[in-house]
């Protein structure tokens, strides 16, 4: 099989990309599981935007503290001045952002944030962004869309990718020879036991740029939300519990029902606070009180996690729900510039499999979905400014030996302890701060 743009995974990196890529340009999209099962679907809070010239300051040091001032300085004034361009892109997909009475854009305030700049659609900002992404990829004549199709290596010669191999769902091997390929792969939530993150995600970007030597960033970078839903269910992901709700002005509590912490801290300070107390207590969770919220704005802003709360045998209107930290975010990844180019050539990386250094140390709420989409603009049009410098290689594609692959079992092991080696390498033998998988 051949295409001109190769585009691994289907979450808002990956769509975005293909909507900014020419329409003549023949791209195919292929994904692990179906379209709608990437961690872009699950991100409740929303996206940062600046919204004045005045608040340039405020946000560039909001994430630049987040980051423990590790961030690439040029990344994030890059993620920032982009903003605008980016939401108007969005509303003109038809996003659905909220709105105040006189039709302009409402604003909400997450952890870490001096001020409001936070758009967002009740508590499902990126179902919404990329359902409406994928609605118009749909619409693209010259995109293919591969579901349950999973990259399982790249067709590689002397340092330059022409595609990748893949698996389908019924186990068979195929090729697919690309000009540029695009790695938007996710997060690595499914190497941990406690995940927000889509189980399918499990790094594999990471371990085929391990193997190939392809370079890597800040691989050890992995943040944990301070507030999951609490379950004694064995659950396949944990349930987030926005930062947006303390941002409204939610409580955290001990067990004796005391606030014991400012809940606007960075994420990690948030986390280590609440790990204390959980020390301290003596328990497996402590309470987030929703109460002090308004009932119109709790039940208007976050109608799924009030329903979540109520199917799981808690009134958040009326009582503290328990909430623990999990795995959420991945911070590192393969090593990107300014353009989304990894040190390979042809091979663009985007979303959160690539490292551009914006996030630094720790990412600050509502960056990840304008990350993903500034960065994945950025690669399209990198892409076709040097398209005429992309080569092919017939020869390297054909002599690429399938039976290699058999062993789905024996790869998946393999790609696994590859990340998580790395990971543990990346910090000197000390815990990343969540527990891996088991099975």
């Amino acid at each position: 099989m051949k295409t001109e743009v190769l585009i691994i995974g289907s979450g808002c990196s990956g769509l975005y990309a293909a909507l900014q890529l020419p329409g003549h340009r023949k791209i195919t999209v292929i994904t692990k599981e179906d379209l709608e099962s990437s961690d872009s679907y699950l991100a409740q809070g929303g996206i940062c935007m600046l919204k004045n010239d005045e608040d340039y300051d405020s946000y560039f040091e909001d994430t630049m503290k987040a980051g423990h001032y590790e961030n690439d300085r040029e990344s994030v004034d890059i993620m920032i001045r982009s903003s605008q361009d980016v939401i108007k892109d969005l509303i003109n997909y038809g996003v659905r952002f909220q709105r105040n009475e006189d039709g302009t854009l409402d604003y909400t305030r997450e952890g870490a944030h001096s001020h409001k700049r936070i758009l967002y659609h009740e508590d499902i900002t990126g179902k919404e962004i990329t359902s409406h992404l994928l609605e118009q990829v749909r619409k693209l004549p010259n995109v293919q869309l591969l579901e349950y199709t999973t990259m399982i290596d790249i067709i590689e010669k002397n340092n330059t990718c022409y595609g990748a191999v893949v698996r389908k769902k019924d186990g068979s091997l195929f090729k697919i020879e690309a000009g540029v390929t695009i790695m938007a792969t996710g997060g690595v939530g499914g190497l941990f036991a406690h995940s927000t993150n889509f189980r399918h995600l499990t790094g594999d970007s990471l371990a085929i740029a391990i193997k190939h030597g392809i370079g890597l960033k800040n691989i050890n970078y992995i943040q944990i939300h301070p507030t999951t839903f609490y379950s004694e269910k064995p659950e396949d992901r944990s349930f987030l519990i926005s930062e947006s709700v303390r941002g409204e002005g939610a409580k955290l509590l001990d067990k004796n029902g005391n606030r014991f912490t400012n809940e606007l801290l960075p994420r990690d300070l948030l986390t280590q606070e609440i790990r204390k107390q959980t020390r301290k207590d003596g328990t497996k969770f402590v309470w987030e009180d929703l109460r002090p919220i308004p009932r119109d704005v709790l039940e208007n802003h976050f109608p799924n996690i009030v329903e979540h709360c109520k199917e799981n045998g808690y009134d958040p209107f009326t009582q503290p729900i328990p909430v623990v930290p999990a795995q959420h975010y991945f911070m590192g990844g393969i090593k990107v510039d300014h353009q989304s180019k990894t040190t390979m050539n042809q091979l663009y990386a985007v979303g959160e499999t690539a490292c551009n250094g914006v996030h630094g140390k720790n990412r600050l709420a509502s960056n990840s979905l304008l990350e993903s989409l500034v960065f994945a603009k950025r690669a399209a049009l990198d892409i076709e400014n040097n398209w005429n410098k992309n080569k092919l290689d017939h020869e390297a594609v054909e002599k690429t030996d399938l039976g290699e692959y058999q062993d789905v079992d024996a790869l998946e092991e393999t790609y696994t302890k590859l990340v998580q080696d790395a990971i543990d390498a990346a910090n000197n033998g000390k815990p990343s701060g969540a527990e891996y998988r088991t099975a």
